[in-house]
């Protein structure tokens, strides 16, 4: 897995004071994507040992509240394998911390796929849905165009069905 950058102190990916982590490759390749550097599978820098432990470490940081990790992409749920480590390891070290998800997918789609929804699992927050260039809003929380959706994967997951986030 490749990694396209890694933002401490990041204010505008999630609530509060987090840390963001973009990876690299995605195959939606949505008109208009703010990030489309990141399409490619090889962009950026691979992710290590060493980085996974930063970020770990820069989630406890003592004198700092943060309020967790987000991650975005290029798409997530297309580098699986590579964050289920990470996201174990912030759910289990980082007492207190939130994960949040930026995905193509919807919902749907990711749980009816057993991979892409042990990732989920691990999330408290799903931003989901293709960005859609004609429906582009910059008036949205934490979303780029009208058909995505933040979702609260805690209570979606136990009923079933995607349950919007209080915003």
């Amino acid at each position: 897995m490749y990694i396209a950058d890694y933002k401490r102190f990041d204010v505008i990916n999630g609530r509060g004071l987090r840390h963001s982590i973009f990876t690299s490759g995605c195959t939606h390749h949505c008109k208009g994507c703010f990030n489309a550097a990141t399409w490619n599978f090889n962009y950026g820098r691979p992710y290590t040992e060493e980085l996974e432990e930063q970020i770990i470490g820069d989630l406890n940081m003592p004198d700092v509240h943060i309020a967790g990790l987000s991650i975005l992409g290029g798409e997530p749920f297309q580098n699986v394998d590579g964050l289920l480590r990470l996201v174990s390891r912030v759910q289990s070290e980082c007492s207190g911390k939130d994960i949040w998800v930026w995905s193509g997918y919807t919902f749907e789609e990711i749980v009816a796929e057993e991979n892409k929804r042990e990732l989920l699992t691990y999330c408290d927050v799903l931003v989901d849905g293709k960005f859609v260039l004609e429906q582009r809003n910059l008036k949205l929380k934490w979303r780029g165009s009208d058909n995505q959706r933040v979702i609260d994967v805690r209570e979606s997951l136990r009923s079933g069905q995607a349950v919007l986030l209080p915003l």
